[in-house]
């Protein structure tokens, strides 16, 4: 994703807005620290937005940690 100071965002505001408008995402930076993401409407807002949509549908096995150690080992020639 492309990062543009501010004021070369005041500058070529047009332009960007076109990129903008063909699909494209950039950061508007104040002295190199991001201030703002623009994207398209269209656009979903980001994959962190999902976080946790699965909550509560699937478990891990205490012993997931174990599982198919011996085989691994094996395959490794470190069986014991």
């Amino acid at each position: 994703m492309t990062t543009v100071n501010i004021h070369e965002a005041k500058t070529q505001l047009s332009r960007l807005v076109a990129r903008v408008a063909r699909g494209e995402s950039f950061i508007i930076a104040k002295a190199g620290k991001p201030l703002a993401r623009v994207i398209p409407i269209e656009a979903k807002e980001s994959p962190g937005d999902r976080l946790g949509f699965m909550k509560g549908e699937m478990a891990v096995p205490k012993d997931f940690d174990e599982m198919g150690r011996d085989e691994i080992a094996a395959l490794f020639g470190t069986a014991k």
